[in-house]
């Protein structure tokens, strides 16, 4: 099956290295998996448009073909004629799709683009202009991330407010399927298109994971567990709300007594890193945090073999909440680190396979299916405390850490996210569909020895 994939967002690059730019990849390379030919229609390849060295290119993906459509979304100009620059490259995107014959329709929701459905239109049209007795109802799949439009008019500019909103009705409502990230997005979707909860057109598909891309690996031979320092690390943009100021003080605030020793890395950049970096020195921990900058996406991977610890540190969500599918927590998993994380979203369920808010870093007992450590949202001192017990007990780590892992090689696949999807349009997924990545770190004994085994004690809250 051929598929269009289209993305007329200007600030993701196909080739970038956002986590956004690792979502848009990973379903490319689930949708390959299954069997199908995919061509993707971008405003740019790398983080900057027309600069080839930004981009950031994997070797499997060097074949795919890719057609720009350019925003020049960078350059200085008024923010109206920046919002009529995207609707009129993905009209042009629409257009050039319309030149072929694509069996799917596959779009990531972006503000001011309803290229999606004006590609089913022109499909239409042009089927209904030829006299071959039926017209082709070729499926339109509309990805949403996140509430843009609420978010572009809260936290940046919005000039055409009400455009905006005609464009996301249209761009939403001509859809087949709908597939959003977390239940609070597709309640967004609802909200926008009137539609009970029940209605099967939206769904939830969460982020997943590539499970042979991320894997976990013995730390370099030449470091014993002796010498190699207690690492904890956090992967993801440095923006406010992913917490990484609550991290940095909880490093500092950590009662260890070999907590002067610790490292703590950050892989990726953002507009919080001068802050965090000045942060850091204020704290008195300068030497010991890194900041790595932008990754590239497959570097990650080996990033992450370098950490005891992984955080997702968000803090108190907003009044919207947290609609969040943290990519970082589910490449955490695969990569047999174990995680802390804030008790916010989707998050519980994920790490304790429970939805309520269990608090375990302050004293609550680990079940034998957990798979991470939680603490509650912004809370600096609970944080701290987890750091504190996880680096006094490796075992504790290690068992959480395969538990993690079998968890995600299981359920959270993005082969596996891409079958649910197919057969959500009622398309095949060929003789792929069945596909998961084989689990080669456990086998069912060890699986059992290590879940039976996790102690049941308290983890102990340090007085503060």
């Amino acid at each position: 099956m051929r598929i269009a994939y289209l993305l007329a967002d200007p600030g993701i690059g196909v080739f970038g290295t956002k986590g956004a730019s690792v979502h848009v990849q990973e379903m490319i390379r689930a949708f390959r998996t299954h069997g199908h030919e995919v061509t993707v229609y971008c405003a740019k390849r790398g983080d900057k448009a027309g600069q080839p060295d930004t981009e950031s290119v994997p070797e499997d993906l060097a074949d795919l073909r890719v057609i720009t459509v350019p925003v020049d979304a960078e350059a200085p100009k008024d923010v109206a004629s920046r919002e009529q620059a995207i609707t009129q490259a993905s009209l042009q995107m629409a257009q050039l799709a319309a030149s072929e014959d694509y069996e799917l329709i596959y779009e990531r929701y972006s503000l001011f683009s309803e290229a999606g459905a004006t590609l089913k239109s022109l499909y239409t049209e042009r089927d209904s202009d030829l006299d071959h007795g039926f017209i082709r109802d070729v499926p339109l799949v509309m990805e949403v991330n996140a509430p843009l439009l609420q978010e572009q008019g809260t936290h940046r500019e919005l000039h055409e407010a009400e455009g905006a909103e005609h464009i996301t009705l249209r761009a939403l409502g001509g859809a087949d399927v709908v597939s959003c990230v977390s239940e609070p997005v597709a309640q967004w979707v609802r909200g926008i298109l009137g539609e009970q909860i029940g209605d099967p057109r939206v769904m939830v598909i969460p982020n997943g994971v590539n499970t042979e891309r991320f894997h976990p690996q013995e730390h370099q031979e030449e470091e014993s567990s002796q010498d190699r320092p207690f690492t904890v690390g956090f992967v993801g943009t440095l923006k406010p709300w992913h917490g990484t100021d609550v991290l940095l003080h909880a490093f500092a605030a950590a009662l260890h007594a070999d907590r002067s020793s610790w490292r703590l890395e950050f892989a990726g950049t953002g507009p919080e890193q001068l802050r965090l970096e000045r942060m850091a020195d204020e704290l008195g921990i300068a030497d010991q945090v890194c900041f790595h900058g932008a990754v590239a996406p497959q570097e990650i991977p080996a990033i992450l073999t370098r950490f005891d610890v992984a955080v997702a540190p968000y803090p108190e969500p907003q009044a919207a909440g947290h609609y969040f599918s943290p990519l970082k927590v589910y490449e955490y998993l695969a990569a047999g680190v174990t995680v802390v994380a804030s008790a916010v979203g989707e998050l519980p369920e994920l790490l304790s396979g429970q939805s309520s808010n269990a608090l375990d870093a302050r004293g609550e007992k680990i079940s034998a299916g957990q798979r991470g450590l939680l603490v509650p949202a912004g809370d600096e001192n609970a944080l701290a405390n987890a750091l504190d017990q996880l680096a006094s007990r490796p075992q504790l780590r290690t068992r959480l850490a395969f538990a993690g892992r079998a968890a995600v090689v299981e359920r959270h696949t993005w082969t596996r996210r891409c079958g649910d999807l197919l057969r959500a349009v009622g398309l095949s997924s060929s003789t792929h569909a069945g596909l998961t990545t084989p689990l080669p770190v456990l086998s069912p004994a060890m699986l059992a020895e290590l879940t039976d085994d996790i102690p049941h004690e308290p983890l102990g809250v340090t007085p503060r």
